[in-house]
């Protein structure tokens, strides 16, 4: 029996698993399944609930694998409304690409996306997810040391965001704050870091390097917890099957809809991602929540060497690079425009020319595994977390393309809310009422 099922049978006490809450968690992803993890190591009971038939097949299937702790800031900045109108001439060519669809939810967000595209609501928002992301990581390695959580293709390896262009470098510097662990690099300094650089060295302004920054495989990552789940008699996993509706009794929910089954529950977390905007429009929450789509290449290593072994986020391209065991991750772009999911295969070629340019020896980009995905973001690039307008449902949404850095932290502290105990982190900006 694992640590984590001896870990809920002590926090539980003398107690049978029917005096425990029962919680039900909405939606198998990396959200999700940390959420069910959290919970079910303070003693409660889990059922959790993914439409799909397995866990992890959407946005936590093939994401960028960089847990990137100390590089949170969101998309929304100042300049970055100017570098669009740009961007738009460049169709499958550039890193952000706006489709304007005839949905009032695309243009409501896209509305606020603009108003929070300023330095000071950036670097504020910035510092609400850093403090996010340290406590995260912190909550990582407690699993991994103390349940032993492993076979995920985790590795302490480092992040460096490399600039091409010199405006975007001195932009990066201007604000640097070197309290948050990172160093400034100049282009020499960053091939020594990252030696598969060295042929782009004459490309490079210079670069951000966070040393304490990590990769892992989320898919795998999911898996690992999922078969801890499993082996405690206080877990339920309901794979396909999608909650049609959540019935509600005054300020609380009473139960779940699922298929033709009612599901009684004590307690509700939404972490359903982008579907969690549907679930809960009928209960009158309006989540500020719309799907960015990214796409992603996996493949084998060709020649180590000339891989990187740093996590790689190359700015000025927006594309990100993290080694995963004997493969490469390569993951970029953002596509505002609708919930389709499907492959762009110009987005896709356009990838490959950019991965193979940068890395060329490290594989074949051309035969990679291709994937495409939405990441549920908010305007502002901040999860919602917490408290919803029903005393028993809370919130784990929205964390955009730092779903998998900010799970585990986010999932401690939706435990500490359960609880009635006072979270790890302030939630200030992080909260639908915010």
């Amino acid at each position: 029996m694992s640590s984590v099922v001896h870990r809920a049978l002590r926090l539980r006490s003398s107690k049978s698993w029917s005096d425990t809450m029962r919680i039900a968690v909405i939606g198998g992803g990396v959200i999700g399944l940390s959420t069910a993890y959290a919970l079910l190591r303070r003693g409660h009971q889990v059922d959790l609930i993914e439409k799909r038939d397995q866990v992890a097949l959407e946005t936590s299937f093939a994401n960028g694998g960089q847990l990137s702790y100390r590089y949170v800031s969101p998309l929304a900045d100042a300049g970055v409304p100017l570098q669009a109108l740009g961007w738009l001439l460049r169709g499958d060519d550039a890193p952000l690409r706006f489709r304007p669809r005839l949905s009032k939810q695309q243009w409501r967000w896209c509305l606020r996306f603009l108003l929070a595209c300023r330095r000071s609501t950036n670097r504020r928002n910035a510092e609400r997810l850093l403090r996010l992301s340290l406590h995260s990581q912190q909550v990582l390695r407690t699993w991994r040391e103390e349940d032993g959580l492993s076979d995920f293709a985790w590795r302490a390896n480092g992040k460096l965001v490399i600039y091409r262009d010199r405006s975007s470098f001195e932009k990066a510097i201007s604000g640097f704050d070197a309290s948050t662990g990172q160093l400034v690099l100049d282009a020499q300094r960053c091939g020594e870091i990252e030696p598969a650089l060295r042929p782009l060295a004459d490309e490079l302004q210079g670069g951000l390097y966070s040393p304490g920054d990590e990769a892992a495989d989320c898919q795998l990552f999911c898996q690992r917890l999922l078969e801890r789940l499993e082996e405690s008699p206080g877990f339920r996993l309901h794979c396909g099957r999608a909650v049609s509706a959540l019935h509600t009794q005054g300020a609380r929910i009473r139960s779940l809809s699922l298929d033709n089954e009612s599901l009684a529950v004590d307690h509700v977390v939404v972490a359903a991602g982008a579907a969690s905007v549907a679930l809960l429009k009928p209960l009158g929450i309006e989540l500020p929540i719309y799907p960015l789509k990214g796409y992603s290449l996996t493949l084998p290593l060709r020649r180590p060497l000339d891989a990187p072994e740093t996590n790689v986020t190359d700015y000025d391209n927006k594309v990100v690079y993290a080694r995963l065991g004997d493969q490469l991750r390569v993951a970029a772009m953002v596509d505002i425009g609708g919930w389709d999911a499907t492959l762009d295969r110009g987005r896709i070629a356009m990838l490959q020319r950019l991965a193979g340019m940068t890395f060329p020896g490290a594989g074949d980009y051309r035969n990679a595994t291709q994937w495409a995905g939405l990441r549920p973001a908010t305007p502002e690039g901040t999860p919602l977390l917490g408290a919803s307008p029903f005393d028993n449902l809370w919130l784990n949404v929205g964390h955009g393309s730092l779903g998998f850095t900010l799970a585990c932290g986010s999932a401690d502290v939706l435990c500490d809310l359960i609880d009635h105990q006072r979270p790890a982190v302030t939630l200030d900006g992080l909260t639908l009422a915010a």
